[in-house]
């Protein structure tokens, strides 16, 4: 079997009972630094051969796990911090699991995306993880523009280094909303910032996690008019009858058959044959 198990990110104390008896119990711990991993295992007593495990080596480690799997072994995979998986290595591994067959399984615990939208305060009801940017600033700038207008919050994996130009890229693309930056989540050093996206921003080190608030409703004007005038419209710019009656459905967020049994009552209240 294997155990997909998360581990603490930061305070070493935030592991569950159930990840430290996984750990304790399997014949082989994936990881992506063994040294990191190390810390942790160390801490509590736990020596079992070590296998690396990072996005460089990930597919044939896959292979490899996936053969001692069928021969049998129980075997963690974890990441140097958190879930694995979210913007770690893991995801090949699983594909591959699935495509084979064999089942595997989750030991849930701590995640720095979850951990920085409860401290950020913001709205948790609907939220969006874009991990890491990536890429050249094209790049970056054609990925955000796919999110601006989701009304939901928006939460980033943010490296120190990439703090500065990357909180600027997103201010230039999603305009001045109300952020957070999360930083050294159950550390000593943890703290959280709260600024205007496009004001400046200091010099940061450590983990981050930068929280950004979703895009307002955007309230479409033609809907404030009568909805015969708002077919109207899009039959004035050359729509057809039909065609304008479901322009006007999708901009209400109404059926076609709304639409139509508003416009056939305005033509019978005119005494027109509908």
């Amino acid at each position: 079997m294997l155990y997909i198990v998360s581990t603490p990110i930061g305070n070493l104390k935030d592991i569950s009972l159930r990840a430290l008896e996984v750990l304790k119990s399997v014949d082989i711990i994936a990881c992506e630094d063994t040294r990191r991993s190390a810390v942790l295992l160390n801490h509590y007593g736990i020596s079992k051969p070590l296998i690396s495990f990072h996005k460089f080596n990930e597919r044939t480690a896959a292979e490899n796990l996936i053969t001692k799997l069928k021969d049998g072994k129980n075997i963690a995979l974890i990441s140097d911090a958190g879930t694995p998986l979210i913007s770690d290595p893991g995801n090949i591994l699983t594909e591959e699991l699935r495509k084979n067959g064999i089942k595997y399984t989750v030991i849930p615990g701590a995640c720095a995306l979850v951990a920085g939208l409860a401290l950020s305060g913001f709205d948790s009801a609907k939220f969006l993880f874009l991990g890491f940017l990536t890429g050249n600033n094209k790049n970056k700038t054609e990925f955000l523009e796919k999110y601006k207008n989701i009304d939901a919050t928006l939460i980033f994996y943010i490296s120190p280094h990439d703090l500065q130009k990357d909180a600027g890229l997103i201010h230039s693309v999603l305009g001045a909303r109300r952020a957070c930056l999360v930083r050294e989540i159950t550390k000593i050093y943890e703290s959280v910032f709260d600024f205007v996206l496009g004001s400046e921003l200091p010099e940061l080190k450590g983990e981050m996690v930068l929280v950004v608030e979703g895009a307002k409703e955007i309230i479409n004007p033609l809907n404030s008019l009568s909805v015969e005038k708002h077919c109207e419209y899009y039959m004035n710019l050359g729509f057809s009858k039909t065609d304008a009656i479901k322009k006007t459905a999708k901009d209400r967020n109404v059926t076609k058959n709304e639409i139509y049994k508003v416009m056939i009552k305005n033509l019978l209240d005119r005494g027109v044959d509908a």
